[in-house]
């Protein structure tokens, strides 16, 4: 019986370890609004966010302007995502497109194209 007892003991030992694991590596959602403004923006921001540690995936609604991303909990967070839209050139929520980066945007992917018309 003890025996039993010991190794009941050493089971829940291991599946608690085994679920601390697995609960490690859980993943998450943001949606982030962003300042862009075409389909070459939307391409830019899906393409360039598939290379940041951590994203799983990434879509940009290109009517809402919200960017929806799946991502390692562990290997990054919301505030290293913002940074790395606005080091693309464009806003995200409250972090400003990063000037240098905006800069080198086409024209047609500058947050006031169209509005000279």
């Amino acid at each position: 019986m003890k025996n039993l007892a010991k190794l009941f003991v050493v089971v829940i030992v291991v599946l608690s370890q085994v679920s601390c694991a697995q609960s490690n590596k859980k993943t998450a959602e943001i949606k982030i609004k962003t300042s862009a403004v075409c389909g070459m923006c939307k391409e830019k921001i899906e393409k360039e966010l598939q290379f940041e540690k951590g994203v799983t995936a990434v879509t940009l609604d290109s009517e809402t302007k919200i960017c929806t991303i799946t991502y390692k909990t562990e290997k990054t967070t919301p505030e290293k995502l913002r940074l790395a839209i606005s080091k693309i050139g464009y806003d995200a929520d409250e972090v400003l497109a990063d000037p240098k980066a905006y800069e080198k945007l086409s024209p047609c992917c500058k947050k006031d194209a169209g509005m000279h018309e």
